[in-house]
């Protein structure tokens, strides 16, 4: 008996359309996310799904860390190595499952009740299944599968993400080493010259004060050293997270200096159209709204009726006593009548999200517009001012520390003189070093402001400059 009713549902099922089942992506649905990267990255991705592809990227990782590390590298790395974007991939694959459970037809349900008496036997079987969920399956397949698609942009979006992040904290982890090393060479010079302003002074040479002022310089320069070492030491443990390192990978290599500045800036086009054209959370609020509108055409088809069950039934009745049959066979129907509800509260939510998703794609647009003309403002500006130290500002700053060094030598200029030219030069290597990071970081908020991944909305409290050091406090 059982078995037979297994049969007739089958045969339900097969009438509901299995045509418009769906597959499993062979990916997961990770072409569009490697289509993405590759456009707007130039960089791999991929799903470690199985022990032979986590080999084959530790591989690749492992003769990526081998060398000095530069920009591309380390996000390459990041995007190989990173396990929270791994998660964001499975994520995906749960919403694939997803995808293909909503294109199926649903379950008919299967009911048999035994009823025995003292004269009779009553034997009763139903199998039901649910009409509208078969009638609207090729409507609930379509959000479905567009639903999907909003999964794999913010799996992009995401990859995007990661990539942005681990740009901007290579530059700063690059900036941090770069400003320490410059530093431990002057506290070198400092440490020399204090050494000498000592021997000096047991000759009688140099009175106290002059030294003084030469044992403060080294000790203001120590402690900058101090400071540059520890924010050099956090850019790095920023990186390191970035990339998902750990254990004997933390060895890596680092420049010792940032990228030179180009040759000149990337001119501003269209960056407003592109930007609207790119921008992966742009895409996922249009596929948001192209499912919200299939949506709400359901829930108008589906207004006044929104449960109708049918099947076959049939009741078997046995006389104990004369041993006669008797089978009755029929089908079996339950429908909701709309007397309280007739849909007006489901089609005026469906209205009004859809209508909230529209003017949140609007402001979306107008925002990510404003974003890209300021980030190409912050990406220009930086770019002068950068520009403007490595040409003008530190040229004259070693013609003025030469030509100090030589009237101090000639013994026409005090040491104070000598050690207030020598504080300017430092601050204003350091400005530099600083102008030519920002510049970097503006470099990665306009890719981030055209295709997307989130921006790092300004220097954060990490980038704060040196001189603004307690430090610094007697430099003039």
């Amino acid at each position: 008996m059982l078995r037979r009713l297994v049969t007739i549902g089958a045969a339900i099922a097969a009438f509901g359309g299995l045509s418009a089942c769906a597959n499993f992506s062979p990916d997961a649905g990770m072409e569009v996310v490697g289509g993405i990267a590759a456009d707007e990255l130039n960089k791999d991705v991929v799903a470690l799904r199985t022990p032979e592809e986590a080999e084959r990227a530790r591989a690749a990782v492992r003769r990526l860390l081998g060398r000095t590390l530069t920009a591309d590298a380390a996000v390459q790395v990041a995007l190989l190595n990173n396990r929270g974007l791994q998660a964001a991939y499975n994520e995906l694959a749960i919403a694939d499952a997803q995808r293909v459970g909503e294109s199926l037809p649903p379950n008919p349900t299967i009911s048999v009740s035994r009823i025995s008496g003292s004269a009779e036997l009553e034997i009763e079987r139903r199998i039901v299944a649910d009409v509208i969920a078969l009638a609207t399956l090729p409507a609930r397949s379509e959000i479905a599968a567009t639903r999907f698609r909003q999964a794999q942009l913010r799996a992009a979006e995401e990859t995007l993400r990661v990539a942005n992040e681990t740009r901007r904290a290579f530059y700063r982890a690059v900036a941090a080493r770069e400003l320490v090393g410059f530093l431990a060479q002057s506290q070198e010079a400092a440490d020399s010259a204090t050494r000498f302003a000592a021997q000096l002074g047991e000759t009688g040479a140099m009175n106290k004060l002059d030294q003084a002022r030469e044992q403060v310089f080294y000790a203001d320069l120590t402690a900058q050293l101090a400071v540059a070492r520890q924010r050099a030491a956090s850019e790095r443990e920023s990186l390191i997270r970035a990339m998902g390192l750990w254990g004997a990978d933390l060895d890596f290599k680092l420049p010792t200096a940032l990228p030179a500045l180009p040759g000149r800036p990337q001119a501003s086009g269209a960056m407003e159209v592109e930007a609207v054209r790119r921008r992966v959370d742009l895409q996922i609020a249009r596929v948001e709204l192209d499912a919200l509108a299939r949506s709400y055409d359901l829930t108008q088809a589906t207004r006044f009726i929104s449960l109708l069950e049918g099947g076959y039934a049939d009741k078997f009745t046995k006389d104990k006593e004369t041993g006669q049959r008797i089978r009755d066979r029929g089908f079996d129907v339950a429908l909701q009548i709309p007397i309280f509800d007739f849909g007006e509260v489901r089609l005026r939510q469906a209205e009004a999200v859809y209508m909230l998703a529209v003017n949140r794609l609007l402001e979306r647009a107008i925002n990510v517009r404003s974003q890209a003309r300021d980030a190409y403002r912050v990406y220009r500006s930086t770019y002068d001012i950068a520009n403007h130290y490595s040409r003008e500002v530190l040229p004259l700053r070693k013609i003025i520390s030469d030509e100090t060094l030589l009237r101090y030598n000639a013994m026409l200029i005090d040491v104070f003189s000598l050690l207030a030219e020598a504080r300017q030069r430092i601050a204003a290597t350091i400005a530099a070093i600083e102008a030519k990071r920002d510049f970097w970081l503006a470099s990665a908020d306009l890719k981030a402001a055209v295709a997307g991944g989130g921006m790092s909305g300004g220097r954060r409290d990490g980038a704060k400059s040196i001189a603004d050091s307690p430090a610094e406090s007697g430099r003039h």
